[in-house]
């Protein structure tokens, strides 16, 4: 048996053609659209290569300006959790970590939250996606429904991530995440990485456009690194003051 290169490519362009006729995508995009209008930021969270996809949403250029990023580092860095719970192997599977990251987060009610997970099942994004939705934000779930739907849920509820969000957008991946099988089991080529951000940069886009044909200017970052751009994103992060995080 040999690994495939070109058939992992293609396997990904096929996806990249079917994604976009999700109507999930628009149905996103309205929460979206809903939560900017009130004057609400995008939070999005998640964990292990999930944080990844966080990192599409909030504070990139050609992104919304009212997005935050929400971590599980937060909880040090904004809290006063030690150093060394960062260590812990199994920091994402502890629901009570979710709690400390919200009560940490500048969060308001008209927020919405993304939050994202390929399995859909840890400690954390399952609470996490239940305090949300307890408080009242709308939700949109990034996952792989082939692979929560076969996975058993590590939150003592039972429940997963796809049961508790108002949008769920299927990432498409396979169980396991990669498409590439190798000779002594398991695989190679994982998908869900690219997939959960042609969906997230979907969703923007489809606000942008909503936004603009609601006779709105969509407030869009632009490059750090092109002339005029830092005194175009400080005048926008500006309106929001307080609510967005851009360290690290």
């Amino acid at each position: 048996m040999t690994i495939n290169p070109e058939k992992f490519a293609g396997h990904i362009a096929d996806l990249v053609k079917e994604i976009p006729d999700d109507p999930a995508i628009q149905k996103a995009a309205d929460l979206f659209t809903r939560a900017l209008t009130r004057g609400g930021v995008i939070q999005a969270f998640g964990s292990g290569h999930s944080e990844a996809v966080a990192m599409e949403i909030a504070g990139r250029a050609g992104g919304l300006v009212p997005t935050n990023r929400l971590a599980l580092r937060d909880i040090v860095l904004y809290g006063d959790a030690p150093r060394e719970t960062l260590d812990r192997y199994d920091l994402e599977r502890d629901p009570a970590v979710a709690r400390a990251i919200l009560d940490l987060a500048p969060v308001q009610p008209e927020d919405l939250f993304v939050v994202i997970s390929n399995s859909g099942v840890n400690g954390v994004v399952v609470e996490l996606a239940s305090l949300v939705k307890e408080r009242g934000h709308d939700l949109v779930a990034i996952t792989s429904l082939a692979h929560t739907g076969v996975a058993a849920s590590r939150h003592p509820s039972g429940r997963k991530l796809a049961d508790l969000a108002d949008v769920v957008l299927d990432n498409r991946a396979p169980y396991g995440d990669a498409v590439l099988p190798l000779p002594g089991g398991g695989a190679a080529g994982a998908v869900s990485t690219i997939t959960s951000a042609l969906l997230a940069q979907l969703v923007v886009a489809h606000t942008v456009r909503d936004l603009l044909a609601a006779g709105e200017t969509p407030p869009i970052y632009l490059s750090a690194n092109v002339p005029g751009g830092d005194e175009h994103n400080l005048a926008l992060e500006a309106r929001y003051a307080g609510r967005l995080r851009r360290g690290a």
